[in-house]
């Protein structure tokens, strides 16, 4: 096929402004894999390939275009039964949105891996689609890398309970995961079997170096139907630790919950903002005759609670703000010695013996210089700290 000049589409001078060199008179499925792998050689972390549109990538939170032609009818079918299968539109016809990874093999020794959602859109009046692949790492960072504190690390690993991590849609909850998960496979004595149910699976284990411990993913809905199938699927198979990628009704909650008190380690997350606010969420999915048994049930079995909230640092590049609270015996204990519904006002005066608030948090790296005013008054009053 015909390739052209790179064309620039923006006023500047950067080469992340050129378009792919490469870029066909039409795609065909042996174009879409060099085509994202030039994108992410340009720098790319987020790829959005949408109908009637060129396709587009950020590279440090600004939009590029990576192609001088708009993405027609034709071009994106290609694009979504590469990426996704040839069942992706009737999917998409269903009124679903799709969740899956994505994964390129350069060459036999390297492989780059992309967490992929595509959902469907509606484009000069006709249904369409757009599809959004971030760029994963190689292997899951550190808790150093991450600049986890200490008192976070310390709390991490429960011989049982429950850890959930909460923040909105693009707060690296998955990543901060990943990093603890990282942490328990490399301890000497490993950390046994581990399963997690995600949807997609964004981190994989096979570079880390842990022979005394066996990971098992599964991704949700490929493998299984859903999270709470998983966790019932987790019991069957005596693992030590279970991650849920979501919790977020109550089948997934009681399923964790049952987990928890039959001895195992359970690692979750949430769409909540906020330690007082994510017990309230979990607490109010269930009707009300059952919710007083099950947030006693949910308060014997929390151990630790953070909440992360990604913020652009000064100097460029983004920085991980977070709230945390451990629930040892003292506190659960206390709490339920009250109503359930005093929780949240209870959970708000005890944070910062227990851990520490998103406005002190936000507090310190101001302090530091290492984000500005707006974005510290911003977290401050974020969860109603």
């Amino acid at each position: 096929m015909a390739t052209r000049k790179p064309i620039s589409l923006v006023k500047a001078e950067d080469t992340q402004a050129q378009t792919w060199p490469d870029e066909p008179s039409r795609f065909v499925e042996d174009y879409v894999d060099p085509f994202i792998l030039w994108c992410v050689k340009q720098g790319a972390s987020d790829i959005s390939i949408q109908s009637d549109r060129p396709v587009y990538n950020e590279i440090h939170g600004v939009l590029y275009p990576g192609t001088f032609r708009k993405i027609d009818a034709a071009d994106m079918a290609v694009f979504l039964s590469k990426i996704y299968g040839p069942e992706a539109q009737a999917r998409l016809a269903s009124g679903r949105d799709l969740d899956v990874s994505y994964e390129i093999r350069p060459d036999r020794y390297s492989r780059i891996r992309f967490r992929v959602n595509i959902t469907a859109i509606l484009s000069k009046g006709r249904d369409a689609a757009q599809i959004t692949m971030r760029v994963l790492p190689s292997e899951p960072p550190t808790l150093k890398d991450l600049s986890i504190e200490r008192e976070v690390i310390d709390s991490w690993a429960p011989r049982q309970g429950i850890v959930i991590i909460t923040g909105p849609t693009g707060s690296g909850k998955s990543t901060l995961l990943a990093a603890g998960n990282r942490m328990l496979l490399e301890r000497p004595k490993g950390c046994g079997k581990m399963l997690t149910y995600e949807a997609p699976i964004e981190y994989t284990y096979d570079t880390i170096n842990s022979p005394r411990s066996l990971v098992s993913q599964s991704e949700i809905p490929r493998h299984l139907p859903d999270f709470a199938s998983g966790v019932r699927n987790a019991l069957r198979r005596k693992p030590e630790i279970i991650l849920v990628g979501e919790s977020r009704d109550k089948e997934t909650i009681n399923a964790a919950i049952e987990a928890a008190q039959t001895g195992h380690a359970v690692y979750t997350t949430t769409h909540t903002m906020g330690v007082a606010s994510t017990v309230q969420r979990m607490i109010s999915v269930y009707d009300m005759e059952e919710r007083e048994e099950r947030a006693i049930a949910l308060m014997e079995s929390l151990r630790l609670i953070v909440t992360q909230a990604l913020v652009p640092r000064e100097g460029g590049g983004r920085i991980g703000v977070r709230e945390w609270m451990k629930f040892p015996d003292e506190v659960r204990e206390k709490l339920m010695d009250m109503s359930f519904t005093k929780w949240p006002n209870e959970i708000q005066r005890m944070i910062n013996q227990y851990g520490r608030s998103m406005e002190r948090s936000a507090e310190i790296v101001y302090e530091e210089g290492k984000i500005d005013r707006i974005h510290y008054l911003y977290l401050a009053s974020s969860t109603g700290s």
